[in-house]
């Protein structure tokens, strides 16, 4: 439902009131009459639905040459007379539920004061929940009439408003939105803002509207010290720093291991020195088991086919590498591996002491391959997958693993032909490092040394072998650095300082600002230049101080209003170019415009909806669009909810890796339909699932191997498909050990259906599990038991019937058919009498029925997150028109984002 800045106040009341008179409306013509066979497949049900759509309809648009009026001798002749015969004897002089009198309602939408009332009236009216049909029966052509009357009066009067109020988005950077603007102006994949509080959420869900978006005097000391760390970290002063090099091959990494395998076989020639016979058969007998495989991470000796576990241990330092001062070549050959056995996380640990820098990039090399069980009836056809961590452990109490590879790595090769596979870690980001560095010698307790650690992440058991592993820290490609030469350009006026530091200062400001800067700012940035200059070793130094002011402006932390929009322009307060180009590149990329935008918002090329359409394909299909899929949903579906389930308490327990694809698994499904431009309604049911094998497995998903994620056919099962049914959000909205109707449901109206029900009244009593009656209920009794107490129906029968067809789904959204031996319930009955059979009866009713309203929704929640602020009723008429062209386009997820882009709505303030 449109309302939802309302829901507080006006159409939390009202809805309350719907749904305590709920107990059952009989469904509306039109979906009586035009009910598809039941024997459509869901593909088939998601065609009939969409052709049915109204925004197929042709719309007329207000005469633009008339002042519009409110229709109001309508409502006196035609509209009235309906409501007083079917509306007033519950919401009239005599019977005022949900604190509502319609027979007082102001039907000026215009400029009266009611029209959120009369936009929760169409809604209901829409959705068959009134007039409920105990009390009075609406006729379906007095329905249709009310109906046709309110959409046309609410599309006038919020183009109406639009064009006369005004709404602010005015606001400061997000903390993602601040790392993604640094890291895309330095050039650095550093995590520059995560020492930055989280952003709370506003009523919509987002964390970038402009109701929760200020600062505070300290907060914006903060973001000073952020800002002149970012530039420590891209402006380079003095020489090169000498690296430090680690060559270690497996044979090195054994020693200790090796050692005391060696010991046993002394510690038993020995025993049975006297006895040489006896000494050859036991020395001989304990070989064969160094023969045997183990079941954890080992060595082998390639020479002679000698295993020995790999063990590690923090105290005395014993197992760590000694850097090098200059490189090695890696030996072409070798005779020793390391061996990590698939399926169990296996890890490799090389330690290397306490001689990693602080700061800089930290290159980590291995060379390895795909081992194949040695089984040979094996049927392993799948590479195995690996990570890299960063540890310490400084005593028994303080360690830290820390992931540092973004992604797995598929490791490919044959042993025959071991590849060399690459991660630059940033130093910087990890955190915590081993606090006792430095402090600390190595060889004592608290251990100062630090590790990095390879993982097989592999689910299948295929091995890796790793034979040589090289270190490199600090690396530097080039000198300066790529971040240094982005900010200190290349100009014919080098050697004229107070030139070149003008150049330097109006170019990055450009950027960082969003626009050129006026000469008066720009001569203040100079002045502040010149002041500092001879306090400073060097130029660079001066500049950098200045820069680190630049990036502390409210100019570089807000989404600020210029003054550069024309006249011309003022009647809709459209955006200026440069606030358009500053918009779109939050929106799509999370951060700020590149030289391309910029360069069209300076031509003024940027006002021609095709040449938006062209900048919003360009975007969309560059790798920082993924920053917009993941913010975007993660806020949409409310993913927060998912990051703070304890893996430890659900039941059964998930894997912390499971886990993690879980989370992945929306994101990847929404960039998949963005890339392709799938119809949205795919998020309703889609005959395809993004999952990796651990997903895959969970879900029971025969023949899908590795940790990437990728497009996996469903045979039109109704199972799985869409975002409905995805373990991860099913399990958010779980207590954890068992389902939750409540939650589910509830999850759905809100980011599904954007129709979010009311909090309960505050006379809803608890469910009392001291109660043995109570306590030995299954959930679903236990919510039958708690709705039939009259204070608590108001809300449950909107809402459960949405949840309990999801029943089928256990704590983690793993199918199943019986609950302790009894068969799933999973069918309910909506308010309107329609019967959801499950989650297929579920998705064929959306897609029936909902289609327009879940569309709808999308659009409300992508204008919500596009433009930084609440909509509100004023917004709803552009929100219809944007609607009905995603429509006749065929719903496209990227037609959508194109054509919310190129109305007025996202071009205006």
């Amino acid at each position: 439902m449109f309302a939802q800045p309302f829901r507080a106040n006006a159409r939390a009341l009202f809805a309350m009131f719907c749904w305590a008179c709920l107990s059952g409306t009989c469904l509306i013509a039109e979906e009586r009459l035009n009910a598809p066979a039941p024997s459509l497949s869901l593909e088939e049900t998601k065609r009939h639905g969409a052709s049915r759509s109204k925004y197929l309809e042709p719309t007329t648009q207000p005469n633009e040459t008339k002042t519009p009026q409110a229709d109001l001798q309508t409502f006196r002749d035609v509209i009235a007379p309906i409501l007083e015969e079917s509306c007033v004897d519950c919401h009239g002089p005599d019977n005022e539920e949900g604190n509502i009198r319609v027979d007082t309602l102001d039907p000026n939408l215009m400029q009266g004061n009611d029209v959120q009332w009369w936009v929760e009236v169409l809604a209901v009216l829409n959705n068959g929940e009134m007039p409920p049909p105990d009390e009075v029966e609406m006729d379906d052509d007095d329905r249709s009439t009310v109906v046709e009357w309110l959409s046309g009066e609410i599309q006038t009067a919020s183009s109406v408003r639009r064009a006369t109020g005004g709404h602010s988005s005015f606001r400061r950077l997000t903390r993602y939105e601040t790392n993604h603007a640094l890291q895309d102006l330095l050039g650095l994949p550093y995590e520059f803002a995560k020492d930055l509080p989280p952003e709370a959420h506003s009523e919509d869900g987002f964390q970038n509207s402009s109701e929760m978006l200020h600062m505070t005097v300290k907060q914006l000391d903060t973001y000073r010290q952020l800002a002149r760390q970012a530039l420590d970290r891209a402006i380079v002063l003095g020489e090169q720093p000498a690296p430090m090099y680690w060559s270690i091959s497996m044979k090195q990494n054994s020693k200790i291991d090796r050692h005391q395998q060696q010991s046993k076989l002394d510690q038993v020639a020995e025993k049975h020195k006297d006895d040489p016979a006896k000494q050859k058969q036991e020395v001989d007998a304990l070989r064969e088991t160094f023969q045997d495989i183990p079941r954890d991470t080992h060595y082998r000796d390639l020479t002679n086919g000698q295993k020995v576990s790999a063990s590690w241990a923090y105290h005395g330092a014993r197992y760590a590498m000694a850097p090098e001062d200059a490189p090695r070549v890696m030996p072409p050959t070798f005779d020793h591996v390391a061996v990590l056995p698939g399926g169990r996380n296996q890890k490799l640990i090389i330690e290397l002491g306490d001689q990693l820098p602080n700061q800089g990039i930290m290159r980590v090399r291995v060379r390895a391959s795909w081992l194949k069980d040695d089984d040979s009836t094996s049927k392993q056809t799948q590479p195995p997958s690996l990570q890299l961590e960063f540890g310490w452990r400084a005593s028994n109490e303080g360690r830290a693993d820390m992931r540092v590879s973004v992604a797995d790595t598929l490791v490919e090769a044959s042993p025959d032909e071991p590849q060399i596979y690459e991660w630059d870690v940033p130093l910087g980001d990890i955190y915590p490092r081993n606090s006792v560095r430095g402090t600390s010698r190595m060889g004592v307790t608290p251990s100062p040394s630090e590790y990095i650690r390879f993982i097989n992440s592999s689910v299948s058991k295929a091995a890796i072998q790793i034979d040589h592993v090289e270190v490199v820290a600090p690396v530097n490609d080039q000198w300066p650095p790529v971040s240094h030469q982005q900010i200190f350009i290349a100009s014919e006026h080098r050697d004229d300082e107070p030139r070149y530091a003008k150049e330097v200062l109006a170019a990055f400001m450009h950027r960082a600002w969003r626009r050129p800067p006026t000469e008066a700012e720009l001569e203040r940035k100079l002045k502040l230049f010149d002041a500092i200059r001879g306090q400073c070793d060097s130029m660079e130094e001066a500049i950098s101080e200045v820069l680190a002011s630049v990036l502390s402006s409210p100019n570089f932390l807000y989404v600020v209003r210029s003054a550069e929009t024309s006249d011309a322009e003022t009647s809709m307060d459209r955006l200026s170019p440069n606030e358009l180009a500053t918009r779109l590149a939050l929106f799509l990329w999370c951060s700020v415009p590149d030289s391309e935008l910029l360069e069209l918002a300076s031509e003024n090329q940027l006002s021609s909806a095709e040449h938006l359409k062209t900048q919003v394909r360009r975007m969309l299909a560059d790798p920082k669009a993924e920053r917009f899929s993941e913010h975007f949903v993660h806020q949409w579906l409310d993913l927060q909810l998912l990051d703070f389930l304890n893996v430890n308490e659900t039941k059964p327990k998930l894997s912390p890796l499971l886990k993690e694809a879980m989370q992945r698994e929306p994101i990847a499904f929404f960039h998949e339909l963005l890339h392709e431009d799938e119809s949205v309604l795919q998020f309703i049911h889609a005959d395809f699932a993004m999952v990796n094998e651990r997903l895959a497995r969970h879900y029971q998903i025969p023949n899908v191997y590795g940790n990437h994620f990728r497009r996996v056919r469903l045979n039109s099962d109704p199972r799985r498909g869409g975002l409905l049914t995805q373990a991860g959000l099913l399990a958010m909205n779980s207590d954890g050990t068992d389902s939750h109707p409540l939650k589910r449901g509830v999850w759905l109206l809100e980011s599904i259906l954007n129709d979010p029900p009311p909090p309960p009244p505050p006379a809803v009593p608890e469910i009392d599990l001291a109660d043995p009656e109570i306590a030995k209920m299954t959930l679903i009794e236990r919510m039958a038991d708690h709705r039939n107490h009259p204070a608590c129906m108001s809300c449950h029968s909107k809402i459960d019937p949405w949840g309990i067809a999801f029943e089928n789904y256990d704590a983690v959204g793993r199918w199943r058919d019986s609950i302790n031996g009894k068969p799933v319930v999973a069918s309910a009955t909506l308010f309107n009498q329609q019967e959801l059979a499950g989650v297929e009866g579920l998705k064929r009713y959306l897609l029936e029925h909902r289609q327009d309203q879940f569309v709808r929704g999308m659009v409300h929640k992508l204008a919500t997150y596009a433009l930084g602020r609440p909509l509100t009723f004023s917004d709803h008429s552009s929100i219809d028109e944007i609607t009905a062209e995603v429509r006749q386009r065929g719903d496209g997820l990227a037609t959508m984002i194109e054509q919310l882009v190129t109305s007025d709505l996202f071009q205006s303030k």
